[in-house]
């Protein structure tokens, strides 16, 4: 395969972390409409939507939004008539599970398969593709066998277009079959596919056989009140490059109920290795607009919501992929207890880890919050029922999250010209003309460096200089400039160019 686009895809709970996601580099973002989305508690309004489109465009980045819940019969004309008017604000794509939806009069815009019409077979994609829908959310459950197999069974169809292929590298996992769990509705009267899952799966469970005996796990103990259905989180963020190489164009990360701080480490963190991938081989392309990014932290997936890892049946099916200790955060490895007295612990930490008052400690599906640190000694705020030896993790590192910062640039060429009426100036694909008397310089060298310092402080605007170009005379300037410009008028130019006045 050559020129193949990719596409880095985040969640966007409201228009703020949809922004966050965008400036910490994202491609794409998705979002709940107002209504039937699979995230319940995370819907948001027509105009924030608009706002986020808005935003994300000046990126070159799309805005997706889930119209993925099964509806009833009275509910379709309320969606198509959604549909159309997220297409009036510019909306890039819906993802959809209903595809009834197909029936009905619905806007030119792409559409979508939500990984909830269970994608899983060549079959099932190829049958997407020839409906009309652009791409199908691969099942989290394939292979990567898998995943070559029902991209060899597009590539070899004629047909129009191709479908493109979505996985999700990372985030939170379903313990059943994508697409294929009842276990809320059934238990609690809440259905998954109507966008309001209880989670029941992150609850405790005794394990039993047919005749209702506890059974034991490796060391002999019942396994009694454990996580038995609670699954690790996602994370492939090694295995990217085969993934490609499987046919997966567009890299989902999960997680429309998550805050801005774990989607601004996530989407950093992914989009250094992706671009990483980009930068060593000409046949891939971003597919937003290139960008210049500054962090002001070291991405890592495990200082922001993190329940442990596991790539799941990416290479098959492989131990570890859950875990029946706890349903929450464990954050990362930082040592383990030594000793225990009253409120207060003293640990034994691994060599690169710092502890600061406020951070958050926890061991099985416990935690505690440090009040203070004397030397090895960690003082809480309450008794902590801990033994010796206990592995610790931090699921709350306070100066992490306060460095949580991403800032997105374009790279732009500008071009500052005398003209014969007065300036030009070309900002990208901007360009305005001054009329303005040329005033001769007493100082031609200052001449040209005033002009390129003022015309370089782009600020709180989404470029960046990547290249400075003076000319006079019809010739470079690159060591003086021959007309005197009072700073003030320079600025002022630029800001009208860059707004396109």
């Amino acid at each position: 395969m050559s020129n193949r686009i990719l596409t880095l895809l985040a969640p966007a709970r409201d228009l703020e972390v949809g922004k966050a996601a965008i400036q910490a580099g994202a491609d794409a973002v998705y979002i709940g409409a107002p209504e039937f989305g699979a995230r319940q508690a995370a819907g948001n309004s027509l105009d924030d939507i608009a706002a986020l489109v808005e935003y994300a465009h000046r990126f070159g980045a799309q805005v997706l939004v889930t119209l993925n819940t099964l509806l009833y019969e009275h509910e379709y004309p309320r969606a198509c008539t959604l549909a159309h008017e997220l297409y009036k604000v510019g909306v890039d794509a819906l993802i959809i599970q209903d595809l009834k939806l197909l029936d009905y009069n619905l806007p030119p815009i792409r559409l979508h398969a939500s990984t909830q019409c269970d994608n899983r077979t060549p079959e099932q994609i190829l049958h997407l593709q020839q409906l009309g829908l652009r791409r199908a959310v691969l099942a989290r459950e394939l292979s990567l066998r898998e995943i070559k197999e029902i991209n060899n069974a597009i590539q070899i169809q004629n047909s129009k277009f191709k479908i493109e292929l979505e996985a999700f590298v990372h985030g939170a996992l379903c313990v059943s079959y994508s697409g294929r769990c009842y276990l809320s509705e059934v238990l609690m009267d809440r259905s998954a596919n109507r966008g309001c899952c209880a989670q029941p799966c992150r609850q405790r469970y005794d394990l039993l056989d047919k005749d209702g005996n506890e059974i034991l796990d490796n060391n002999s103990e019942p396994i009694h009140q454990r996580y038995l259905l609670s699954l690790q989180d996602m994370d492939r963020s090694l295995h990217l490059a085969e993934m490609i190489e499987a046919g997966v164009t567009t890299f989902k990360i999960e997680g429309r109920l998550k805050d801005r701080d774990y989607v601004t480490n996530i989407v950093a963190y992914y989009r250094q290795l992706l671009d990483q991938l980009i930068d060593s081989n000409p046949t891939l392309q971003h597919a937003s607009t290139q960008s210049v990014y500054q962090y002001d932290f070291t991405p890592n997936p495990a200082k922001t919501f993190h329940r442990g890892q596991t790539d799941y049946f990416l290479h098959g099916r492989t131990p570890n992929m859950a875990n029946w200790e706890t349903p929450k955060s464990t954050g990362e490895h930082i040592g383990k207890v030594i000793e225990v007295r009253g409120k207060a612990i003293r640990v034994q930490l691994l060599p690169h880890i710092v502890l600061r008052n406020g951070d958050g400690l926890c061991y099985a599906d416990k935690g505690f919050a440090i009040n203070k640190i004397e030397g090895d000694w960690i003082y809480t705020n309450q008794l902590v029922d801990i033994q010796r030896n206990t592995i610790l993790y931090r699921n709350l590192d306070t100066a992490f999250v306060h460095t949580l910062k991403a800032e997105r640039r374009m790279p732009v060429a500008i071009r500052f010209e005398a003209i014969e009426v007065g300036y030009r100036i070309v900002i990208g694909d901007k360009s305005t003309i001054f009329e303005a008397e040329h005033q001769a310089a007493s100082n031609p060298e200052r001449a040209l460096q005033t002009i390129q310092q003022q015309l370089s402080k782009l600020g709180d605007t989404d470029f960046i200089a990547q290249s400075i170009t003076i000319m006079a005379d019809g010739k470079r300037c690159n060591h003086e400039f021959p007309y005197f410009i009072p700073i003030s008028q320079l600025n002022q130019w630029r800001r009208e160019t860059i707004n396109g006045k």
